[in-house]
């Protein structure tokens, strides 16, 4: 019951945005790993397959490699759709025969793209169209493919959770964002983006040298 965009910039970044009928879909769908590469859990999930798809990655598997292991050796797993992508933009996408609905894959530049109960298989194609043509960060690119799946028809139901988070060289997520239940998830989630983009270096600043980091004037904080 969800939608999901995995996307590299180029320079080491790696990140997803995912939305879902379900909630709290970031929680259990999101796997990055700095360095190494994103992975996605999808349809019935089960979040241990994005760990074993990022940890073959990190073994050196390529990315068809690593999809392949995972999935001769997962039981059930004809339930299950799983996307992965690694730093360098190659990818893989697996979606077993009993994934839900209308089911959609697409692999582009440094994107991969996989949906299940979709509106129109062609909402795929909208959300790597969108990657793809998107300037700026890779959070502005990945929340315009977003949008433009929304925009394409999304989910058959209503849409609920979304999640957007991206790694880059600091071994934890720069950018790690969630509406668990909305009425309009993809909109919270802009204004979250917006939000959150003009400080996210000064949170990493935080964490690496936290004599320079900047005091936002919150009380207390002098």
């Amino acid at each position: 019951m969800t939608f999901s965009v995995l996307g590299t910039d180029g320079r080491g970044g790696v990140g997803m945005a995912v939305s879902s009928s379900s909630p709290a879909v970031a929680a259990r769908c999101v796997h990055l790993r700095s360095g190494v590469g994103g992975a996605a859990s999808q349809n019935v999930t089960d979040p241990r397959l994005g760990t074993l798809l990022l940890d073959a990655l990190e073994r050196g598997c390529s990315p068809e490699r690593a999809m392949a292991e995972v999935t001769a050796s997962t039981a059930d797993i004809e339930y299950r759709q799983l996307t992965v992508l690694d730093r360098t933009g190659a990818g893989a996408i697996y979606s077993g025969r009993h994934a839900l609905g209308v089911v959609g894959e697409r692999r582009g530049r440094s994107v991969v793209v996989a949906g299940n109960l979709l509106a129109a298989s062609t909402v795929v194609d909208a959300v790597a169209g969108a990657f793809e043509q998107a300037a700026g960060d890779l959070e502005v690119r990945l929340l315009a493919a977003l949008e433009a799946g929304v925009a394409a028809g999304g989910e058959e139901g209503p849409l609920r959770s979304a999640g957007l988070a991206v790694v880059r060289e600091v071994p934890w997520r720069e950018t790690d964002l969630r509406v668990d239940w909305h009425d309009e998830p993809v909109a919270e989630l802009r204004r979250l983006v917006q939000l959150w983009l003009p400080q996210r270096d000064d949170y990493v600043t935080r964490g690496l040298c936290p004599g320079d980091a900047p005091s936002y004037g919150v009380p207390g904080d002098q």
